[in-house]
């Protein structure tokens, strides 16, 4: 029987905004492994390619935590939920899912290993990341249209200086994680 071998990962943990995703990445055959790096170290060109690439010869699924699940539940929770959903959507089960981090989803009748910089180590994981990194970037270019002026398109919700001054002269919007700080310290701030 041939070992089937699905990796995760997740991406948008310490964003501002919106919802974290997660990518489950099962490797076809054929595919040239030699091609897929960490997302980190690519130039969002390079990624948007190797996402076609990856997608064509691969088995995936996107899952996600809205940000009313991460406000519940706290951001790894909602991660860990995201990473869930992703590996129960593929089409075929895997013998095995190599998690990338410390802490794995609660999956019955699923073998899991997590493993530490797992993005740099384990090829399946490292497609992964990039099918998430490539995901939500759509997804908060779509956000951003309507929000230009907090650059979410460039950084990607996270707390740079230019998204806190946004933050401090526009205000927060109806995308911003309220239990983030520095946005629960400003509506605290405001409450009182």
């Amino acid at each position: 029987m041939k070992k089937i071998v699905a990796g995760v990962d997740e991406v948008g943990r310490g964003s501002l905004i919106g919802p974290v995703y997660a990518a489950a990445v099962i490797f076809n055959p054929k595919i040239n492994k030699k091609k897929i790096k960490d997302s980190k170290k690519l130039k969002k060109i390079e990624r948007e390619i190797l996402f076609k690439y990856i997608k064509k010869n691969s088995i995936w699924a996107i899952g996600s935590a809205s940000i009313g699940e991460i406000e519940r539940l706290n951001i790894l929770n909602a991660s860990l939920l995201a990473m869930k959903r992703a590996i129960k959507k593929l089409k075929v089960k895997p013998n095995l899912v190599l998690v990338d981090g410390n802490k794995s989803p609660d999956l019955n009748n699923y073998i899991t290993k997590t493993v530490i910089k797992g993005d740099q180590k384990i090829k399946e994981i490292s497609a992964a990341s990039i099918v998430a990194k490539v995901s939500r970037d759509k997804l908060l270019l779509k956000m951003s249209e309507s929000f230009k002026k907090y650059k979410w398109d460039s950084n990607a919700g996270y707390g740079t200086k230019d998204h806190i001054n946004a933050i401090k002269k526009y205000g927060i919007t109806r995308f911003h994680r309220k239990t983030f700080n520095p946005i629960h310290n400003i509506l605290s701030h405001k409450k009182k």
